[in-house]
């Protein structure tokens, strides 16, 4: 072998000229090794289309087909053993090699050999279709008994029994008709259905793992594109480069391995949707876990599409009521809007979205909760409770559980929201819990870095902002014109020890329109729900609000405010005035009004009868340890006396002087009769 130095020139085989990206990386390659400039100069050579032959002076790096099967074989003979998978690749590879090595080479595979009319058509459609003379070859075929295929690069024209079999079956669940014409539209729709060649793009998986695969070939599979691989296993392309596709799985990986095969669909992913789905419990793929049978489903939609846009909305000006007095009198939630539940991990953060949902029941709002990353008996708890309460009727609940693969936790999200979206487009108002984000984030993460994608901060793709704004930006309300329906949603995300200013909330807080802050400190002192009043906003706040809400809570903001400054202040003092005495049990009697049992929400007229009661300082001889029991006491006492007026709120969602005025007298005397006062 010539030394070192006297190497001056490097000779680059291929079928195509390097572009002059790979050029620099070559030369960088070439400097890296030898420690000098070296002149690199291509030469065509028609042997090597799937790779390239480097020669410097007597080195030779080779990276053809050929060199990389003869690898392969010393890597295997290395081992020791020549795995079946192993195997599965070299002759898929070898195969590749001999099939066509490139789009003006193709292969016809038969039982027997086509006339001298049949080859003349055979070239001239490929001419017409790669627009350049095609070598045709023949092979015999036991597969293709009744027909053909033909095989061009990665490219595949399919004639067989099987595949005109397939065509016929996709042409009749394309037909649509009513129960009354489907007979005769089915007759002449056969009638007049002609077989063609099934064309595919086919591609190898290299390797698989983790739920992820990587595929070569498939050089015209587009993101987000449904791939079909052997034995029926779906996957969902997520990465896109100029030697190999990357795909995430949704289905049991055991039967796929390196060398199978694997072929496009030209389909984006989707789900099931329509009505059939409500009362039920379904996965990602809005396939059944309940054991109640199969669902009848009214359509096909993709899981991912664009939010609406500005023309299509309308502003949000309509309640959507909790029936949790802090959060109804503080924080308004709007229909379309998109309030965030933050909060460490048991804090009831989970008890606030399903407190929500129950108290949709009679409201005409169909209720929407995706679980993702949890425990299945959680699930299964949480549908018990629905179901108790009366409210699984006008509920759907997607889950993927812990267990599951990140790419299934990953898609949840959005097959949730395309149920929402179908059912929005169609007039209805739906309510969607998304619980929770951070979980959804973290399987992103997991999948992205199986993928090979650059980690960025706290170990998340750069992309991780877009993933969930292309989420919640599809919460709106629609303008009349596009059916005035809306969605709102309620995601929900856990932080550590109360950080705020973590990476994955603080991208949430400013996707959402407000957020409910969930304090530890609250919670095990017995203030639940534990909602902090100082970090917690809605940006929609009154326009959400009926009048008659709005009128009797109109002060509880700055009241509280002013209890925990006080609050503060006295804490270094026993010496109190009576005003501050009075201000202080003042504080801490709306404090413990805002106390609300689970499962138990107000009605929007019971809460304005609470509020305009406790405002106006009804309430304030009551001592604040006895306030719980009392206030069931009140509201039983207000729908035996006075239940035309709480009607008369209900219907007219205002509240007039004189009914004000009737419910102070009412809270008094019955504080009277309770406490003397």
């Amino acid at each position: 072998m010539s030394e070192r130095n006297d190497v001056l020139q490097a000779v680059l085989l291929s079928t195509t000229p390097p572009t002059g990206e790979q050029e620099r990386r070559f030369c960088e390659l070439l400097r890296a090794r030898y420690g000098r400039e070296i002149a690199l100069t291509w030469q065509e050579s028609e042997d090597y289309p799937h790779g390239f032959r480097l020669m410097v002076g007597e080195d030779l790096f080779d990276w053809s087909v050929d060199g990389r099967l003869r690898q392969l074989r010393k890597a295997v003979e290395k081992s020791g053993k020549k795995t079946e998978t192993a195997q599965k690749l070299a002759e898929t590879a070898q195969a590749k090699r001999d099939s066509g090595r490139a789009k003006n080479e193709a292969v016809l595979y038969s039982r027997v050999p086509p006339t001298e009319e049949q080859e003349n058509r055979f070239c001239a459609f490929l001419a017409e279709k790669y627009g350049t003379q095609v070598t045709l070859t023949w092979q015999e075929s036991e597969e293709c008994p009744n027909g053909f295929r033909l095989v061009v690069g990665e490219e595949v024209y399919d004639y067989t029994a099987p595949a005109r079999l397939q065509q016929f079956r996709e042409m009749l669940h394309k037909t649509v008709g009513t129960q009354a014409n489907i007979i005769p539209l089915l007759r002449e729709t056969v009638g007049e259905w002609t077989p063609g060649a099934l064309a595919r793009e086919v591609g190898t998986v290299l390797s698989v793992g983790d739920g992820i695969a990587e595929v070569s070939g498939l050089a015209h599979a587009a993101y987000g594109e449904i791939l079909l691989f052997e034995d029926g296993v779906r996957g969902m392309v997520q990465n896109l480069s100029e030697e190999s596709v990357g795909c995430i799985l949704f289905d049991d990986e055991s039967s796929v391995c390196a060398g199978s095969t694997v072929r496009r669909t030209n389909k984006t992913a989707g789900i099931p949707v329509g009505y059939g789905f409500l009362g039920r419990t379904v996965n990602s793929l809005g396939v059944p876990i309940d054991g109640l049978g199969e669902i009848e489903a009214d359509g096909y939609r993709p899981i991912e599409s664009p939010a609406p846009g500005i023309i299509d909305r309308q502003p949000v000006d309509r309640p959507m009521e909790t029936g949790i007095l802090a959060i109804d009198a503080m924080f308004p939630i709007g229909r379309g809007q998109r309030e965030l539940i933050i909060g460490d991990r048991q804090t009831g953060k989970t008890a606030i979205a399903l407190d929500t949902i129950l108290n949709q029941k009679g409201k005409d709002v169909i209720c929407i909760y995706v679980s993702i990353g949890q425990k299945a008996s959680s699930v299964v708890q949480l549908a018990q409770t629905l179901k108790k309460y009366g409210a699984m009727d006008y509920s759907i609940i997607v889950h993927a559980s812990a267990r599951e693969s990140a790419p299934l936790q990953y898609i949840a999200r959005y097959a949730g929201c395309a149920l929402g979206e179908c059912l929005m487009e169609q007039g209805r108002d739906v309510l969607i819990v998304y619980d929770d984000l951070s979980k959804h984030a973290v399987a992103y993460r997991t999948m992205s870095l199986l993928l090979g994608r650059s980690p960025g901060r706290e170990a998340y793709p750069g992309d991780v902002f877009y993933l969930h704004s292309r989420l919640l930006e599809r919460a709106a309300h629609l303008s009349e014109e596009t059916g005035g329906g809306s969605m709102t949603a309620l995601p929900v995300v856990e932080t550590q020890s109360g950080d705020m200013s973590a990476y994955i909330p603080t991208n949430i807080i400013s996707i959402t329109d407000g957020q409910l802050f969930l304090e530890s400190r609250l919670f095990f002192a017995g203030q639940r729900p534990a909602v902090n009043v100082g970090l917690s906003v809605s940006r929609v706040g009154g326009d959400a609000q009926t009048r008659a809400m709005k009128r009797a809570a109109k002060t509880i903001r700055l009241d509280l405010a002013q209890y925990r400054e006080m609050e503060v202040f006295t804490q270094f003092s026993n010496d109190l005035d009576e005003a501050t005495r009075r201000q202080l049990a003042y504080g801490q009697g709306l404090m413990r009004l805002l106390r609300q049992k689970q499962y138990h929400p107000y009605t929007m007229e019971e809460q304005v009868v609470l509020l305009t009661a406790a405002l106006h300082h009804a309430l304030q001889e009551i001592p604040a340890e006895q306030l719980d029991s009392f206030v069931p006491k009140l509201l039983v006492q207000m729908h035996a006396r006075q239940g035309a007026l709480l009607q008369r709120i209900a219907e007219t969602k205002t509240l007039s002087d004189e009914d004000e005025k009737t419910i102070i007298e009412e809270a008094k005397q019955m504080v009277r009769g309770e406490f003397g006062a």
